[in-house]
């Protein structure tokens, strides 16, 4: 038969369609295809987790330091929180504030008004870091993602290729209606793995500013809450003649 005859025959053998060039894939080049496209199943699931996860966090802490700041008792919105705070900021608060009584229970003197500040210090330190690993838990997952499934797709690529040389060397048949299939089944695993990389690189890079933000904040937070603190403390040990002890209080012109 003339193989230029034959060329439309050998095409129309090929379903060319994006499930046609999974089914006609090596093995191999399946496994890459399926393994890249449940990493990116799993990408927009972080993704989708962790956009949620941050603007309830924003959320919680915008109502909190609503509260934290409007004057009122810090002993009533420390019970408010409970003893397990429901966001991260509250954690924080929490942490500091639970520290605090137990670092100022009885008559405050010089020597506990030396180390309270400290305490609480690290005290929210801790905190802020065991929450930011918290929100930041299966990030990797999207640099790793990014980083590694081009490479991954190109190992399909060039194991396609491979067998493909193998089919035209076995036919002796070089026309383009031969090449072309095994060449697009090829190269259709590397287009996966961009369509998985692409977005978890954007993912990591704007996940990541959004929770160096938050943390900042959270930070922010710690140090403002441990000055006012560290003034109630000395406040306390050495208070103004005539003035009575009472609860904490955020000093209205700290706003």
């Amino acid at each position: 038969m003339n193989p230029v005859t034959s060329s439309p025959l050998a095409a129309a053998a090929h379903d060319l369609s994006l499930w046609g060039l999974f089914l006609q894939a090596d093995w191999v080049v399946k496994g890459v295809m399926v393994g890249l496209m449940l990493a990116s199943v799993y990408v927009w699931a972080i993704v989708f987790e962790k956009l949620t996860a941050l603007a309830r966090a924003k959320r919680d802490a915008n109502a909190l330091e609503d509260s934290f700041w409007s004057g009122g008792s810090l002993d009533e919105l420390f019970r408010r929180q409970g003893e397990v705070p429901a966001h991260p900021l509250a954690a924080v608060f929490v942490s500091g504030m639970r520290e605090w009584r137990r670092s100022t229970e009885g008559a405050p003197s010089a020597h506990i008004v030396a180390g309270t500040k400290e305490r609480v210090e690290r005290a929210m330190a801790v905190t802020i870091q065991r929450e930011m690993e918290r929100l930041e838990r299966r990030m990797t997952f999207l640099a790793n993602t990014g980083s590694a499934a081009p490479f991954v797709g190109l190992f399909g690529t060039v194991w396609g290729i491979m067998n493909s040389f193998a089919a035209i060397a076995g036919m002796q048949n070089t026309s383009l209606a031969v090449v072309a299939p095994g060449i697009a089944e090829a190269l259709f695993a590397t287009a996966i793995g961009l369509v998985a990389a692409i977005p978890a690189v954007l993912a990591y890079n704007t996940l990541a500013s959004q929770l160096g933000k938050f943390a900042a904040r959270l930070e922010g937070f710690a140090a403002e809450f441990s000055a006012i603190l560290s003034r109630q403390t000395e406040a306390a040990a050495s208070p103004p003649p005539g003035t009575p002890p009472g609860a904490p209080r955020v000093p209205t012109e700290a706003l």
